[in-house]
């Protein structure tokens, strides 16, 4: 994860280095501190592994990214632990109903995983639909929220 105080950058289950990629360049100019625990964010993240699901609902957010894909993220952050969205959904959600295939890549894009829960997106009809880190973890996110 990476912060500006208490606001969360990013955050990913891959490497530090991408993550410093997804940085607007005001933030990655700023010096950035590696540290084992980020005060609040990393207990209310904890929260949400050990079971209280709606613990990052009040982690502060920031990303860079055009105006749709901001939209979209709002919408992503909208939907509630155990429940999903399909992709037609989020875009009619983030203002542009026709913009499906926008929508797939506003999540592609979210630099804020679990945070802004694209896990939570799926396919119209209920298939899973795709995510960066693997199908088996958005499945154990989904069901981990309850969803599945």
């Amino acid at each position: 994860m990476i912060a500006d105080e208490h606001v969360l950058l990013s955050a990913s289950f891959g490497s530090f280095d991408s993550m410093l990629e997804t940085l607007d360049e005001e933030d990655a100019l700023r010096g950035i501190e590696r540290v084992k625990r980020i005060p609040i964010i990393s207990d209310l993240i904890d929260d949400y592994f050990a079971g209280d699901v709606e613990a990052i609902n009040s982690i502060a957010v920031r990303q860079p990214g055009a105006q749709f894909s901001q939209a979209a993220w709002k919408a992503m952050r909208k939907i509630r632990a155990g429940k999903v969205l399909s992709y037609a959904d989020l875009a009619h959600r983030a203002g542009s109903p026709a913009a499906v295939r926008a929508a797939g890549t506003a999540c592609a894009k979210n630099a804020i995983v679990v945070v802004v829960p694209c896990h939570r997106v799926v396919k119209t009809g209920g298939a899973l639909g795709n995510y960066a880190y693997g199908l088996d973890v958005k499945q154990w996110l989904l069901h981990h929220e309850g969803a599945l």
